[in-house]
């Protein structure tokens, strides 16, 4: 029996973007139900009902909530093709401490850059910044955070990229300007078509939340 795999997902979360990106580098077919977050649909509610977000990954009728741990279950059950995580125990543990990093981090940080402003902002774009410069230094001079091949701390990290245009506008800085080595890396990795057809355009995810941000009275 072929394996029925469904994704709960909202188009411009990051979260939902790593389990989109590790899917197609697997080559896994899947159903997208998109949710809608005010109303959330009842098989949501059923698949997650401790922290009732997207994503939720189904696979076979089971549910598997939050995005890293969703996209470590992706690379175990499909771990024939384009393994996301290396084989060496030490390497493994490296690689979800840097993805756990990225998820400690970047969305808070950048949440504050947009809907924040005056000295507030401006301490959460230094911290925003602060964070880039961690994460480039263990880049270093790799293509990917795995080394040679594109690997967890990618999947987890690149779906942000998406909303660098609403950071960066909203804040008024460029990351590219202060940090060219992870704009880079960034780029490698869209050159992926598994990235490049995962994740939104920029300017479409800054559209939506400066629509959002006016009703919020934030812009």
């Amino acid at each position: 029996m072929a394996d029925q795999v469904v994704l709960l997902d909202f188009w411009p979360s990051p979260f939902g973007m790593r389990l989109r990106i590790a899917l197609a580098e697997k080559g896994v077919q899947y159903e997208y139900k998109e949710e809608d977050l005010r109303n959330k649909s009842p098989l949501l509610l059923q698949s997650n009902p401790v922290h009732k977000k997207i994503p939720v990954l189904i696979h076979n009728g089971k549910a598997v909530s939050e995005s890293l741990i969703a996209v470590q279950y992706v690379d175990e059950v499909w771990k024939d093709k384009a393994p996301l995580l290396p084989s060496d125990p030490h390497l493994r543990a490296q690689a979800r401490f840097w993805a756990d990093y990225v998820d400690k981090k970047m969305y808070e940080i950048g949440r504050k850059v947009w809907t924040t402003k005056g000295e507030e902002q401006d301490a959460a774009k230094k911290e925003f910044l602060e964070c880039i410069s961690v994460l480039e230094g263990e880049l270093g001079d790799k293509p990917y955070f795995g080394g040679k091949t594109f690997g967890l701390v990618d999947v987890a990290l690149i779906p942000f990229y998406t909303w660098f245009s609403v950071y960066e506008k909203f804040g008024n800085f460029s990351v590219e300007a202060e940090h060219p080595k992870f704009i880079a890396w960034a780029k490698r990795c869209l050159e992926k078509e598994s990235v490049s057809k995962s994740i939104p355009d920029q300017q479409k995810v800054y559209d939506l939340v400066l629509e959002i941000s006016k009703k919020l009275g934030t812009e």
